[in-house]
This record gives C-alpha cells, sequence and structure tokens, in this order.
C-alpha cells in the first residue's frame, strides 16, 4: 500500500506475503453501553490482513481493544455490542451475518484458542467426547469416526498415549496438557484461521516455548493463518510475521516485525519494549513499567490518547490525533513525534524456526 488515501488503520492493506489474504479486517469498530456509564469505544478503525502460513500479532495492554477485536472476528460479543466495518474471511464477508450464520464458519473456517483452558472445558466431561462433540456439530461422521479423529488430533499436538487421555477428565491434565487439547478442538475442523487469545498467558515459560513451538510447527505443516493475540513482545518477535501495536482500542503502530523491533517509531511501543523484563539487569532492580495509566474508553479523547503519559508529548498531541503515516513500506505509525529509531534486541527479526 502506498500513499495516504488508505492508511491501515483504519482499511486493510496487503501483508509481507505475497499469497491471498486468509482473512481482512477493514476499519473494524466496536462500541459497548454498560449500564451506568457513556459508550465505551472499544475498537476504533482497526485494519489488517492476515495470509496463509503467515502470524499477525496483536499487541497492547490491557483493555487496549486486542480481545473485543478477536471475538468480533468469532462473533462471540455480546448483542448489547455494536459493530461495524468489515470482517472478510476468505472472501466471505461475516460482519452482519446471523448467529445460525456464523456458527457454520466458526470451526470449520476459524477457531480460537482462549487463554484459560480450564474454563473452556466441561470439568463434568472426560476430554475426548467433548472433542469428539465439536467435531460431529459440524462434520457429518459417526461416533467412532469422530473417536478416531480425536485421537489422531491428540497424536498431533503430541499428547502421550491418546487413546487412554481420550477417556480422562480435565483435572487429569497439567495446564500444558489443558492447553494442548485446546489446540486439538481448534484444529479438529481444520480451519483455515487460528485465532490464539493469550493462549500461554497461565502457563510456565517451559510449557509457553513448547506451546508456541508446537503452533510453529502445526503451521508450516498445516499452512495455516494464525492471529496471535498478546501482551508479550517477546513472543511477538519470536514467532510473528507481522505486529500490529495497539493503544485505547487504536492501531499506533504497524510493521513487519523485524521492521518494528528494528526501528521503533511510537513511543508506546518503545515504553512496552522498556517494560520487558531483562537477564542482565543486576537483582532486586524494580521492574520497569509504562507510567500513568491507560485512558478511560468512555470518554471523548480529542488527541492523543497516549499523550497523558508520553514524555514526548507537545502541545499539539492533546489537541489533534496523529494521523497514521508511513514511514517506511509497510511501517505505518500515528505519532506527531516519532522516535528517530530504537534497536530492539538481537535476533528479533527473524520469526522462530518450528521445531
Amino acid at each position: 500500500m502506498t500513499g495516504a488515501a488508505s492508511a491501515p488503520g483504519s482499511a486493510a492493506s496487503p501483508g509481507p506475503d505475497d499469497g491471498a489474504p486468509v482473512l481482512e479486517v477493514q476499519d473494524l469498530s466496536v462500541r459497548f453501553r454498560p449500564r451506568g456509564r457513556g459508550q465505551v469505544h472499544a475498537v476504533s478503525g482497526l485494519g489488517y490482513t492476515v495470509a496463509a502460513g503467515r502470524t499477525v500479532a496483536i499487541i497492547g495492554e490491557s483493555g487496549s481493544g486486542k480481545t473485543a477485536s478477536s471475538r468480533a472476528i468469532m462473533g462471540l460479543l455480546p448483542r448489547s455490542a455494536q459493530v461495524s466495518g468489515s470482517v472478510r474471511l476468505s472472501g466471505t464477508e461475516l460482519t452482519g451475518l446471523s448467529p445460525r450464520a456464523l456458527r457454520r464458519h466458526r470451526g470449520n473456517d476459524v477457531a480460537m484458542i482462549f487463554q484459560d483452558p480450564a474454563r473452556s472445558l466441561n470439568p463434568t466431561m472426560r476430554v475426548g467426547p467433548q472433542i469428539a462433540e465439536a467435531v460431529r456439530a459440524h462434520q457429518k461422521v459417526s461416533r467412532a469416526e469422530a473417536r478416531e479423529r480425536v485421537i489422531e488430533l491428540f497424536q498431533l499436538v503430541r499428547l502421550s498415549a491418546p487413546e487412554q487421555r481420550y477417556g480422562e477428565y480435565p483435572h487429569q491434565f497439567s495446564g500444558g496438557m489443558r492447553q494442548r487439547v485446546m489446540i486439538a478442538m481448534a484444529l479438529s475442523c481444520s480451519p483455515r484461521l487460528l485465532i490464539a487469545d493469550e493462549a500461554t498467558t497461565a502457563l510456565d515459560v517451559t510449557t509457553q516455548a513448547q506451546i508456541m513451538r508446537l503452533l510453529a510447527g502445526l503451521q508450516e505443516r498445516l499452512g495455516m493463518a494464525i492471529l496471535m493475540i498478546s501482551h508479550d513482545l517477546g513472543l511477538a518477535a519470536s514467532y510473528a510475521d507481522e505486529v500490529v501495536v495497539m493503544y485505547a482500542g487504536r492501531t499506533v503502530e504497524r510493521a513487519a516485525v523485524g521492521e518494528l523491533f528494528g526501528d521503533v517509531r511510537m513511543p508506546y511501543t518503545s515504553a512496552l519494549l522498556g517494560a520487558v523484563p531483562r537477564l542482565d539487569r543486576a537483582a532486586h532492580t524494580p521492574l520497569p513499567a509504562v507510567p500513568g495509566r491507560p485512558p478511560d474508553l468512555s470518554a471523548e479523547v480529542t488527541g492523543c490518547a497516549f499523550a497523558p503519559r508520553c514524555p514526548r508529548a507537545a502541545g499539539r498531541c492533546a489537541e489533534r490525533r496523529p494521523p497514521f503515516a508511513e514511514h517506511t513500506p509497510g511501517h505505518w505509525y500515528a505519532c506527531w513525534y516519532p522516535l528517530s529509531g530504537a534497536a530492539a534486541e538481537p535476533g528479533a527479526d527473524r520469526k522462530h524456526s518450528a521445531e
């Protein structure tokens, strides 16, 4: 995309891959009206694309609009939510579809891995039949065929003793094993797009790495597109092809992973990088944090939403919202006073190889 006519903060644009996009999000907005509060602008003018075999990471603090945008894609927001814009999955417009029509796409075309597998699995039901039930809901297969499919999926996600695990309950699985079960369930109908919403947040570092390597390997094998929702810049640097940084419901920076971490423009992105724990810091050094609090999304913001927390803010930052400008081809940012460039950790420009 070139020129200023269609900045990707408000419209979809080609990603770093030349393949046809699996997901195209254009000018997506989500509004809520909670009791006792004004209208909450959870997502405003979001746009990006995800191509087959590629991973796009949506990064930001809690409350930045990451999860709301992913649930809007899945059609899992409450009825009170007001969704506008365009979400196209392999050319099919999802926005505005009836709940029944959306159910035909969920599972078959797009699937989601949620943050807490313990909440996603029925504790009173054996794990295998839970997934078999999902398979039979989308595919015309017998109970025996569904069981065989689940055992194959358990093998695919590297669960040991898959036939034994089929008949066990969720409490008999560790956190990492439960997350593998959720991945198996998400893959049960071979979706073209997999949304991983903070899929490794509740796991220890070692298990987190195993799950991410598993997803990378499955993507390489199956060729699916992955949308990764996370607050972890380290994961994005290691596994994503492109990064979308969100703040207060809007895109504030977007680029290919190497370009973003090698030449940061937006002070908010730099602040997130600075808050990442590092092994080379002295013991008992206080963990860095982004100062201040995120804005109230029910209040009208006239200028840059990050201005009250930004060390570079000046007069016009509070008066006018900065445009989404292109720094280099494919690298967009929204800031009146951008950084001149900030190098990320060595190796951040290389996508993690699948094991």
